[in-house]
């Protein structure tokens, strides 16, 4: 049963309704977040939902908060178990298991992974980012482990100097893309058998080009 006014001490309720808010959002896509809905689901009054988010902006955001922890997190994890001494190598395969990790997310996550770009906070600038977004991994997300990526590439050689700047935003776009196209796209009917290996060949494509400005043609193991 919902909880009643009175079974919410300060500041659950908030947790809750952000709770109730990424139920929603998995069963039913971001479209489907009203603040109102959520005061239903809690079994509150919309008066009280709406003390803690003014707007369905707001709680959008709220929820992309979660999205984005959680996606961020999975990505750190895989990318921890990479262990190589050889840092051009790590580099590569950190580069692979980011974007694997993206791709994957959204696959399992596909509501979140939507939601999660409804709010997202620019990265253009080392100031950006709305102040709902105010939880660290949040803030940095996806965008900024690619970017941490591309610097290791660029520092091992693997990735020339010149060619650092903006490539965050060609990788980003191409796996993003492939992402998409699983999920909303002509691609959305393969299996994980026959979606697997495009997306190696994706992340094979992006390896080799970045080789190339640095004339590095060797295959990564």
């Amino acid at each position: 049963m919902p909880a009643t006014r009175s079974s919410y001490h300060h500041g659950d309720l908030r947790a809750a309704l952000v709770a109730a808010g990424v139920d929603v959002v998995r069963e039913r896509g971001p479209d489907a977040l009203a603040v109102r809905e959520l005061a239903r689901r809690v079994g509150v009054s919309h008066n009280a939902a709406y003390r803690h988010f003014a707007n369905r902006d707001e709680l959008v955001a709220a929820v992309a908060q979660v999205a984005l922890v959680a996606m961020t997190r999975a990505g750190e994890e895989r990318l921890d178990a990479i262990q190589d001494p050889d840092p051009r190598r790590r580099a590569r395969r950190r580069l692979h298991e980011v974007g694997r990790s993206y791709v994957d997310y959204a696959l399992a996550e596909p509501g979140l992974f939507r939601v999660a770009f409804a709010a997202y906070p620019s990265q253009t600038s080392e100031s950006a980012g709305p102040a709902a977004l105010d939880d660290e991994l949040a803030v940095a997300g996806p965008f900024l482990q690619l970017c941490s990526i591309l610097d290791e590439l660029a520092e091992s050689g693997f990735l020339a100097a010149e060619a650092r700047p903006g490539a965050e935003f060609v990788c980003w776009a191409a796996v993003h893309g492939q992402a998409m196209l699983f999920l909303e796209g002509p691609l959305q009917g393969l299996t994980d058998a026959e979606r697997r290996p495009l997306v190696e060949a994706l992340l094979r494509t992006v390896d080799r080009s970045y080789g190339a400005t640095s004339g590095d043609v060797s295959a990564l193991d």
